[in-house]
């Protein structure tokens, strides 16, 4: 993908994002690997407004070029892209249900088997800390050891991906958990899956969704 149409891609995830309600107004932020750096949403500004130009390209030291800054939430960008090579694009929300969750500091227990597609038995929720500190990139990175997704304590969620298109699709998936789980709540709780079955799981999503090179 060129680098025009990955911040093309960038855009209209946003946007799909926010119309599907998992932000509003200029809430989130989207990152893509590029080069020795990454591409990011820039601060401050809704998806409705930005154009291609707009997207960030940022460096691995922090520095940046452009006439915009990047987002308030860079640290924990570069530095998901930065230590972990399986991922190449992250995707940040402040989705109503995750927030939720995350604001009575709960994880995502095993609730669905569509738990795995965050690599785990549960979505973890990161340690508190302020908005686009160190700290809250050390804390996002710890909750996201060995997973793909984790919540963010009174604040959100991260979703990560091999692709842009997987990062986002996750992040759709992990607040559809997310609202499973409040809802359950409201009925006495859900009845978890067991240890077994979703290592069972784990196992099959290995291959989930592959099809033979020919379709």
């Amino acid at each position: 993908m060129s680098e025009y149409a990955t911040r093309q891609a960038i855009i209209d995830h946003g946007r799909a994002l926010t119309a599907a309600g998992l932000n509003h107004g200029t809430t989130g932020n989207i990152s893509v690997r590029h080069g020795d750096g990454l591409l990011v949403t820039p601060t401050g500004m809704g998806y409705d407004r930005l154009g291609a130009e707009d997207i960030v390209p940022m460096y691995m030291d922090g520095g940046f070029d452009g006439r915009l800054r990047p987002t308030s939430e860079w640290r924990f960008h570069r530095d998901i892209l930065q230590q972990r090579a399986d991922v190449h694009a992250v995707v940040h929300t402040h989705a109503p249900y995750a927030t939720v969750v995350s604001i009575q500091r709960r994880e995502i227990p095993p609730l669905h088997y569509m738990i795995a597609a965050a690599g785990g038995p549960t979505i973890r929720c990161a340690d508190y800390a302020t908005f686009g500190t160190a700290a809250l990139s050390e804390a996002a990175l710890t909750a996201l050891d060995g997973r793909l997704a984790c919540l963010l304590a009174n604040h959100g969620m991260i979703a990560c991906g091999a692709t842009l298109d997987k990062a986002v699709a996750l992040a759709v998936e992990v607040e559809e958990l997310a609202r499973q789980y409040v809802l359950s709540l409201q009925l006495g709780g859900p009845v978890l899956l067991d240890s077994a079955e979703i290592d069972r799981v784990l196992e099959k999503f290995r291959t989930y969704g592959a099809q033979p090179d020919a379709v």
